[in-house]
């Protein structure tokens, strides 16, 4: 498994943008940019070690634009600096779930009752398929 980066160090290397929100709204939302885009390159981070970098690349893979930028917009609050810790916060668990260790899958089997059921159903429904047939003039 590998370390996860520094999150303090990670939101050094963020650009923070800002743009006008959309939707309803009048005059408020015509005059003040409140959307919030925070803009990290994972590829260009002077953060993350190469095993990081693959890691993160791997678990946020289609995130990432063709530049290696990890985008998170939001707009969904009518302050900006709400806004900006959203986006923070967002940014957060992205990584923190990047680099948590899943689970691996216990195999199981189906219980013998669970295979008997299956096998009736089929056996009902072959049954009642045969019954369609039109029958033997002989």
């Amino acid at each position: 498994m590998v370390a996860r980066p520094s999150l303090t160090a990670i939101r050094k290397e963020v650009v923070i943008q800002t743009a006008r929100s959309g939707g309803p709204g009048g005059q408020h939302v015509n005059k003040v940019e409140t959307k919030v885009i925070l803009k990290w390159n994972v590829i260009d981070s002077k953060v993350l070690k190469q095993e990081q970098r693959e890691q993160l690349q791997a678990s946020l893979g289609k995130r990432l634009t063709n530049a290696g930028d990890l985008l998170i917009a939001v707009d969904s609050q009518r302050s900006q600096l709400k806004n900006k810790t959203i986006a923070f916060k967002k940014l957060d668990r992205l990584v923190k779930k990047a680099f948590e260790k899943q689970k691996e899958r216990k195999a199981t089997k189906p219980s013998k009752s669970a295979i008997k059921k299956r096998l009736k159903a089929k056996k009902l429904h072959g049954e009642k398929k045969a019954l369609r047939k039109p029958p033997k003039l002989e």
